[in-house]
């Protein structure tokens, strides 16, 4: 049998089949039923027997074969160090706005990497640009009813999607997602905004565009282009002013009204970015529709607001004993938004928590969300004394800021006690001194440390707190 590829195995669940049949962490799936794995999809499908015969390489580097006994509708009880084993797809284009040709050099080489793989579109909500597909990649995807992708579309005029992408093929986007909608396939789509680009009459072609196509995209998410201060050899753009935004914001709540109207739902959704430029209210949380796209930054605020009113009403008013006062670093664009939040929870409990808004020195200060904050411009702007409750968002799964600092690290620099928050709940029994219960939680196939993807902005870190 010609092994082509392996996924390294992370973790086995106690008492699953594969468990069962003495596969181990840190062993290698080669094959299923002698049939080579691209990913983890593959093996869903291959394993999808009573008794698959998996090959496995062990620890000394032989490779054994394993039958596994179990329902045919019982997963085998593995994860995986990577959802895919055949190398993650690469992006192709060179777009203007590309976030990781902004990135500051010398860090970590994850940084660097820009995804466009379909497959991590579909288990993980990865944009896509539908540039490197091949036929095979179209009937994959089809036959296996890969739904709903993730789509960066940028813009639907062909003219304008080939000038910001550099790619010939990046006109065709209409063409193969007419492909997609045929076949049923569904999308969520996005779109970088920028100045001068993709903007007004461009961006308003682009939504007529996919909202004729309501059926099968789901929602249209528009955000705006995020721009370090490294430009060397870079396309000049600008950033959106405060006017500039404030038109984005009206065009687009005037389509949010007549979607509502035609199609009971917003279908097209701002970036919180757009609103606090702006100096304009958010919109109301049901007009986020349960929040489609909140992994891409589109409703993050209103969520956390909505999230801490309802831990805020389960929380009787009154003194806690043994309270300690934090102080809560964030991202310039969010402090403004949560610190009422905050002086509203220090007038009720009498207590002196602080909202911290760090200016980023290390990406420029034009970049000023939470989770493009590093470690050393957090410890510098810190006060001395109080402890400290860190954004999740600020650390990627290996717990390492963007400067490559490990929280272990920050901890020994600060000198004190330092929490973690994912979340408002979170932060709310933190603030509380009242942690929520650990739960122990089962590893999971995890996707290699990605750069900024095919989005522009990077999925794992361009998120706020």
């Amino acid at each position: 049998m010609e092994i082509s590829w392996e996924g390294k195995i992370s973790w086995v669940r106690k008492h699953s089949a594969a468990d069962a049949a003495g596969i181990k962490a840190g062993e290698s799936l080669c094959a299923v039923n002698g049939m080579p794995l691209r990913d983890i999809l593959d093996v869903s499908f291959a394993a999808a027997d009573y008794e698959p015969v998996l090959s496995v390489r062990g620890a000394d580097g032989t490779v054994r074969e394993v039958p596994v006994p179990k329902e045919i509708d019982e997963d085998l009880g593995i994860s995986f160090e990577s959802a895919v084993f055949d190398n993650v797809r690469l992006c192709h284009n060179r777009c203007v706005f590309c976030f990781v040709d902004r990135m500051i050099p010398g860090l970590r080489k994850g940084l660097y990497v820009r995804d466009d793989d379909y497959r991590l579109s579909f288990l993980y909500g990865n944009f896509v640009t539908l540039t490197n597909w091949t036929e095979e990649d179209f009937e994959r995807v089809v036959r296996n009813h890969m739904s709903p992708l993730y789509v960066s579309v940028h813009a639907t005029d062909p003219a304008v999607r080939q000038a910001m992408m550099k790619n010939r093929h990046s006109g065709e986007i209409m063409d193969k997602l007419q492909r997609l909608f045929a076949a049923g396939i569904h999308i969520h789509a996005q779109i970088v905004c920028c100045p001068g680009w993709n903007d007004g009459a461009v961006l308003e072609k682009s939504y007529r565009d996919l909202v004729a196509l309501a059926d099968y995209v789901e929602d249209m998410a528009v955000v705006p282009v995020g721009i370090t201060k490294n430009k060397k050899g870079l396309p000049d753009l600008r950033l959106f002013s405060k006017e500039d935004a404030a038109v984005v914001v009206e065009t687009v709540t005037r389509w949010q009204e007549e979607c509502r109207r035609r199609l009971g739902r917003s279908f097209v959704y701002l970036g919180d970015e757009f609103y606090i430029l702006a100096g304009q209210k958010l919109p109301p949380v049901d007009w986020y529709d349960g929040f489609p796209q909140l992994e891409n930054g589109i409703g993050l605020t209103q969520n956390f607001l909505t999230e801490w009113e309802k831990a805020m009403q389960r929380r009787p008013d009154g003194l806690y004993p043994g309270h300690t006062n934090f102080v809560i670093p964030v991202g310039v664009s969010a402090a403004t938004l949560l610190q009422p939040a905050i002086e509203a929870f220090n007038l009720r409990y009498r207590t002196a928590n602080r909202i911290v808004p760090v200016v980023n020195n290390f990406f420029g200060h034009t970049v000023n969300v939470t989770g493009l904050l590093t470690g050393s411009d957090i410890l510098a702007q810190l006060p001395e004394g109080n402890p400290v409750i860190l954004p999740s968002v600020a650390l990627n799964q290996d717990n390492l800021f963007l400067d490559d600092m490990p929280l272990a690290e920050f901890m020994r620099r600060r000198g004190g006690n330092v929490k973690i928050a994912k979340g408002a709940s979170e932060l709310y029994n933190l603030l509380l001194e009242q942690p929520l219960p650990h739960k122990g939680t089962a590893a999971r196939n995890s996707v290699p440390e990605r750069g900024m993807g095919a989005s522009g902005n990077n999925t794992e870190y361009v998120k706020q707190f």
